[in-house]
């Protein structure tokens, strides 16, 4: 029996895929405290190989470093939630993958443990970003289980990629 995700990531999912097929894009996905999930509601429907690339799992910092090309140095200084390593991820999926062109990439603390006053459970970036434009990053921090973080996550992601979806 195949999982179901919740009907607002269902129905957003749907969305995007519209959007992403009336403007020819294909998107693809850098995730680390989400581990896939963006990935699975996009490639849930039917025949969402026409508009998705792939997606990357990348939850540790030596992964980011290998598949993504996140510059150590980055992570040493700043830390992985944060909005350059977020960036970092983007244009490392971006320029990994060929055929795609917008990716969206999300490092956050689902928790429930690994917060800190700085960086408290519930923090998640993000960063979208079109082949040869700016890569923008934004954050929120969201509440409730590690489970709802990651639900809620996946959510922000996929209406962010809408909201930044070039109009042609």
């Amino acid at each position: 029996m195949e999982p179901s995700l919740p009907a607002a990531i269902s129905r957003d999912t749907l969305l995007l895929l519209e959007a992403l097929a009336a403007r020819g894009r294909r998107i693809v996905t850098a995730e680390s405290c989400t581990g896939g999930l963006l990935a699975a509601a996009l490639t849930q429907p039917p025949g969402a190989s026409e508009f998705v690339a792939g997606g990357f799992v990348t939850y540790s910092n030596a992964m980011k470093m290998r598949v993504l090309q996140v510059p150590q140095v980055l992570l040493d200084l700043r830390g992985a939630v944060s909005s350059e390593v977020a960036a970092a991820m983007a244009d490392g999926a971006i320029a990994t993958a060929p055929d795609a062109d917008i990716v969206v990439s999300i490092t956050g603390i689902a928790g429930p443990d690994g917060g800190s006053p700085e960086k408290p459970v519930g923090l998640v970036w993000f960063a979208v970003a079109l082949k040869q434009q700016r890569t923008r990053t934004v954050s929120a921090r969201f509440s409730g289980d590690r489970t709802a973080i990651r639900m809620q996550a996946v959510n922000f992601a996929q209406n962010l990629v809408l909201e930044n979806l070039p109009a042609d």
